[in-house]
């Protein structure tokens, strides 16, 4: 178990916000992170959600509308957990305490999610790559990512000691266009 386990009682200046936005898209056959909803891309609805809940916004993994931007870590196309080690160096050469992490599509989530992952670390069950991380993790992601395993989300939050966070409603899961589609039919 890291040394990151128990952190209680940041706030919201104290927090990164990170899009993880790397992926290939091959479930969906496009750039997923550029589909619209509603008229929007779903990286943007992501993006203005994650800004009204932390101090400042990144994308990890790509470049999108003049927001900063950083490299997945160590490489690309590591999975989402390159983005989340990404985020984390970020975080603590910026002098955050800690990274709230939310994939391109993830465009459902409630206006209190930082909130429900206190104290951190911790992640939504249902979708782990949602998650409110100590910068201080990144030895843990790179560690991981470095090594021979695969390149979980859930083996990372079980060596810091994140624990399980069950939302109200799971968060939809886009991956597909006929998720997107289902979802701009039915609403959220």
């Amino acid at each position: 178990m890291s040394c990151c386990t128990g952190l209680l009682g940041a706030d919201r200046r104290t927090v990164l916000g990170a899009v993880i936005a790397g992926g290939k898209s091959t479930r969906f056959g496009s750039d997923k992170a550029m589909a619209t909803l509603h008229g929007r891309p779903l990286i943007d609805h992501v993006a203005d959600m994650l800004a009204a809940q932390t101090a400042q916004l990144i994308v990890c993994g790509r470049e999108h509308g003049g927001l900063p931007a950083v490299a997945d870590m160590p490489a690309p196309h590591l999975g989402p957990l390159g983005g989340v080690a990404a985020a984390l160096l970020e975080a603590q050469a910026r002098g955050f305490s800690a990274v709230l992490t939310v994939p391109c599509d993830a465009v459902d989530l409630p206006d209190d999610l930082i909130g429900r992952l206190f104290p951190y670390p911790a992640y939504v069950s249902s979708m782990p790559v949602i998650g409110l991380w100590p910068a201080l993790a990144a030895t843990d992601a790179l560690a991981i990512l470095n090594g021979e395993g695969r390149h979980s989300m859930k083996a990372f939050a079980a060596r810091i000691g994140a624990r399980a966070v069950q939302l109200p409603r799971d968060p939809v899961n886009i991956n597909t266009v006929a998720d997107l589609d289902r979802v701009e039919r039915h609403g959220l």
